[in-house]
């Protein structure tokens, strides 16, 4: 059986759930809204729940219409410029993936890490503009943060909250280093190194602006955690 359809100019990977745990995801930039569309009906005829990633709202408003006159359930997020479209109904959430943003400067990345771990079938916490400028807000938020499977932190700026997180959480803390910040962030190239160098032994970190990448990868360390009804 091919594990892949040819749709011309897309070579859909439809075995990839079998494989890796997760369908492909699908990256929005880029591609024409009607590639993306021709994408999102082969999932559909394959009963896989599909997922893109950076959709513009022009991309969003469009899909939206044409799914809805189908009557098809369907997610689009402005912010996190995510799309989802539900092919099969949505099983009881596994585990608890808790998404932190430092600021709400940070919210279009963290929408995105919450959308991802929510795709993948996860209960999701999210908590925004906890930032190490006013330490207390985190601490008022420990408790129900605490029993996370895997805690998701992004933070601009100097990019010090992940290893706050970490010295308080006994679950791996997945880094995400957003681009928000004065001249000397680099674009976010601040925030990586920080958290590259955190001396939290816990902390895990991502690419610049990738809540994607923090979200899918919480999803398969739940997945692997609770696998056969382990926890």
């Amino acid at each position: 059986m091919n594990e892949f359809l040819d749709l011309d100019e897309v070579q859909l990977d439809i075995g990839r759930r079998d494989r890796c745990g997760l369908p492909e995801v699908i990256y929005g930039e880029g591609k024409s809204k009607e590639t993306i569309l021709k994408t999102f009906e082969a999932f559909a005829e394959k009963n896989i729940d599909a997922f893109a990633t950076r959709i513009d709202a022009e991309k969003g408003d469009f899909l939206q219409q044409h799914f809805a006159a189908k009557g098809l359930a369907l997610r689009y997020n402005q912010i996190a410029k995510t799309f989802r479209l539900f092919n099969t109904l949505e099983a009881k959430p596994v585990g608890k993936i808790a998404v932190l943003s430092a600021g709400t400067s940070d919210a279009p990345v963290a929408e995105e890490a919450r959308e991802t771990a929510l795709w993948t079938g996860a209960e999701v916490l999210f908590i925004q503009d906890v930032g190490v400028a006013g330490p207390q807000r985190f601490q008022a938020k420990l408790p129900l943060v605490q029993d996370s499977d895997v805690v998701i932190v992004v933070a601009g700026m100097e990019g010090a909250l992940p290893s706050v997180v970490g010295g308080h959480v006994a679950c791996p803390v997945i880094a995400v280093p957003t681009s928000v910040g004065y001249g000397a962030n680099f674009g976010g190239l601040s925030a990586l190194l920080c958290m590259l160098n955190s001396c939290a032994s816990n902390v895990l970190v991502v690419n610049i602006d990738a809540g994607f990448k923090a979200g899918y990868a919480a999803g398969l360390i739940v997945k692997g955690k609770h696998k056969n009804g382990g926890g």
